[in-house]
């Protein structure tokens, strides 16, 4: 008589929603905190904004606590995914990025515009990629990246990290930089606390701000890519974006595919 070995089945069960975007039960996320297109951070430490309004709108939905901890830079946001600390972060769309991250769809845009000196012959962004120009950005924020790689005639002044409005301002009215590059919201910002300032009509280029989730995790970046759309479509961004007063931003179109 022939014995039957026995089989041992395996079932792979794929893991609830929940589990894949909070694997300790806590949502962890992380944004840049001098970003105003991103949030804000209260004196009391509050955090407010778009990426933190959807954050926990996230946590809300799927039934989890949230903690959302501001960072100094894209580049800290980066390494908190990669190290697992924050299961999400919030950062604008750029490829560099999307080489060490996964992006979901945008959830908003957001311009980007060059602040002058109010006296300054410079009308529009194309008169800013001129001989004798120099142009002050942040090297890590995308706008950094962006002049980085466009402008040709201009001189790039690339500063490592994020100067106060106060240090923007002296070296624009010093002449340090005749224009310098960032999100519109700061830069309308900086245009109304310094009179001597004044922010260029036309956008130089357009950011999409998303959702970033560690390489290669497929089942994360879909339940957030649900979320999301969910989110901008019931006017959750919308009414968040109104909130913040962020001057420049708008929702996101849904993503054709």
């Amino acid at each position: 008589m022939l014995g039957i070995a026995p089989v041992a089945l395996v079932f792979v069960l794929a893991l609830p929603a929940t589990a894949q975007l909070a694997p300790t039960g806590t949502l962890r996320a992380t944004f840049i905190g001098n970003n105003p297109v991103q949030g804000r951070v209260g004196a009391n430490g509050a955090t407010t904004g778009p990426c933190p309004d959807l954050v926990r709108e996230f946590g809300r939905r799927s039934g989890v606590p949230v903690v959302v901890t501001p960072l100094p830079d894209a580049t800290a946001v980066i390494a908190s995914i990669a190290a697992g600390t924050a299961d999400i972060g919030c950062l604008a769309i750029e490829a560099a990025r999307a080489m060490q991250v996964d992006f979901s769809d945008a959830y908003l845009v957001s311009g980007s515009a060059y602040a002058v000196r109010a006296d300054s012959p410079i009308r529009t962004s194309a008169d800013v990629d001129r001989p004798g120009v120099t142009v002050g950005a942040v090297s890590s924020q995308s706008q950094g990246v962006w002049v980085h790689e466009n402008l040709k005639a201009a001189r790039v002044n690339a500063l490592p990290a994020v100067p106060s409005n106060s240090e923007l301002a002296a070296l624009l009215t010093g002449g340090k930089v005749d224009a310098f590059a960032a999100n519109r919201t700061r830069m309308e910002e900086l245009a109304q606390a310094f009179p001597g300032i004044r922010v260029l009509a036309d956008n130089f280029m357009v950011v999409g701000q998303a959702i970033a989730v560690p390489k290669g995790n497929r089942a994360r970046l879909a339940e957030v890519n649900r979320l999301v759309s969910e989110a901008r479509a019931s006017g959750f961004v919308k009414a968040s974006i109104d909130r913040a007063n962020i001057p420049g931003s708008e929702v996101a179109p849904a993503p054709t595919r």
